[in-house]
């Protein structure tokens, strides 16, 4: 899946991309039209033309992917996701708590395979992590393909932009939680299943639940949920955790993890650990963005 996030979207540094590399990486998000395999009652949401607007309310966009399709001939139509902040965003205590800052996610394709999605979301710039917040008074705002709709996007990524504001409290208050051992291992064992398990919740990996634990720096070695849940969705996430075992000829064999790249994916994962995190806060006593 091509993306231009992590080297463009630290927000110490923070600038818009260019419709150039904007095109480079994610080209879908030029269509004007739609794929030749949709019907005449499909109407094409040109992301670009949005993306303006938006651009003209004060948002501007840090990072573009767009997933892959078999069908060459709907690369410039397949899904794509952009993440875009307002400006100025780094020195609005509104927006931004400690290195957490807000985010929205804007999902769309051509082809049929996404309505336009808008979504809250967090950005932690320790790691580089983008979080898809799944607040408890709103998941997502989707606009149909049907019409001129960017009045519709634009009220849209506003209504989700407090969500996202809401969900900054999550920094402050899941900081305050500490979890034990074993309370981060129940933890762990619930993500272990959201990230490898199949529909029945059944899992084949050889990766531990306790291999998600892992810190990856310093920093990330607290005890606290805040802590926690970005260690576990950073790990989740890119992938790289080793497995070490031997086959059925006795042989040293390793495995790792991959990185979850698909879009869909992605978005569903961080959302069942967001959810899986406010579950854990409220079983500590704090109702967490509520």
């Amino acid at each position: 899946m091509n993306s231009v996030y992590a080297s463009t979207a630290r927000f110490d540094s923070a600038r818009a991309l260019s419709e150039d590399e904007m095109r480079r990486s994610a080209p879908s998000i030029f269509a004007v039209s739609a794929h030749e395999s949709r019907s005449e009652r499909f109407q094409p949401i040109s992301t670009i033309e949005v993306l303006r607007a938006l651009m003209d309310e004060g948002f501007m966009p840090v990072g573009v992917k767009q997933g892959r399709t078999r069908d060459t001939s709907k690369k410039d139509f397949t899904k794509h996701l952009i993440l875009i902040r307002l400006r100025r965003l780094d020195h609005d205590a509104k927006f931004c708590v400690g290195d957490t800052v807000c985010e929205i996610l804007l999902k769309n394709a051509n082809d049929g395979t996404s309505a336009f999605d808008i979504m809250a979301g967090l950005f932690r710039i320790r790691c580089l992590n983008s979080l898809v917040a799944q607040t408890s008074t709103l998941d997502s705002v989707k606009v149909r393909h049907s019409g001129d709709v960017s009045h519709k996007v634009i009220d849209g990524t506003f209504r989700v932009m407090k969500e996202a504001e809401r969900a900054l409290a999550a920094p402050a208050d899941w900081s305050g939680l500490i979890l034990d051992r074993d309370e981060k291992q129940v933890f762990a064992e619930a993500a272990h299943i959201a990230r490898f398990g199949d529909s029945e919740g059944e899992t084949t990996t050889r990766i531990q639940p306790s291999q998600l634990l892992n810190a990856r720096r310093t920093g990330d070695r607290e005890n606290d949920l805040w802590t926690t849940f970005n260690v576990v969705q950073e790990n989740a996430i890119r992938g790289g955790l080793e497995a070490r075992f031997r086959d059925e000829h006795g042989r040293l064999r390793r495995s790792s993890s991959r990185a979850v790249k698909g879009i869909d994916q992605d978005v569903k994962l961080n959302k069942a650990l967001w959810t899986l995190s406010e579950k854990m806060a409220e079983l500590k006593g704090l109702r967490a963005a509520a």
